[in-house]
């Protein structure tokens, strides 16, 4: 299973490399445009440069990490990896930081001299992708009824993975609803916001079903 068809590593790469290569040549030509000279500027930045690079060791750490990310393919776009506990698959590389996006979705910009500097886990492929759907259900909802229902209309779903097996967790109770939170695997990342969507309706259903029974009750 492929996250992305292409190797978007590189394609980042090259997008950044040309990014940093515009910006110098548009700085060159506004200096040539209002009569600086070239030579004095340069060599003045040259040792301005060099008095920056001390305090700004960590950026210029970053960089060279980059590009020893990048080059040496030891993490491309798309890898699931675990560094400092957190977890997720590899959105982009930079030559400055890597973006990991977490199972809720969260970015994370983790530092290229992190990755290079400290050990971290990198799963193998396949790697499944868990989905978490929060959920609120009535108070007269069986939360044990709920959850061997939706479990089992989740398994019965081949893109879903029965190991690890899908589970309903409780996130908190109100004066109106229990606060639940349903986890499932998919096999196939594509697929994962379809069987969101598809997972969400079941429970729409299962809610709308107990609302119809206890009005039902009531009269």
């Amino acid at each position: 299973m492929k996250r992305f068809k292409k190797d978007m590593t590189a394609i980042y790469l090259i997008r950044d490399i040309i990014n940093y290569i515009i910006y110098f040549i548009a700085l060159m030509v506004i200096l040539q445009f209002f009569g600086i000279n070239l030579t004095g500027t340069l060599l003045s930045l040259g040792i301005i440069g060099i008095a920056v690079s001390f305090a700004a060791k960590d950026i210029i750490s970053n960089l060279f990490s980059g590009i020893i990310l990048i080059i040496g393919k030891s993490i491309k776009v798309g890898d699931t990896i675990e560094i400092n506990n957190k977890k997720g698959f590899v959105e982009r590389i930079t030559l400055r930081s890597t973006i990991v996006v977490d199972d809720n979705g969260v970015k994370n910009q983790v530092p290229n001299s992190t990755l290079t500097n400290n050990s971290y886990l990198q799963f193998k492929e396949p790697e499944m992708y868990r989905v978490d759907i929060l959920t609120g259900v009535a108070l007269h909802v069986d939360v044990e009824d709920f959850k061997r229902y939706i479990i089992k209309r989740i398994l019965s779903y081949d893109g879903i993975s029965e190991n690890p097996k899908p589970n309903v967790y409780s996130k908190g109770i109100t004066f109106e609803e229990s606060q639940l939170k349903v986890s499932f695997w998919v096999k196939d990342f594509n697929s994962k916001d379809d069987y969101k969507l598809i997972i969400t309706n079941e429970i729409r259903k299962y809610v709308e079903m107990g609302e119809k029974d206890e009005q039902y009750s009531s009269r």
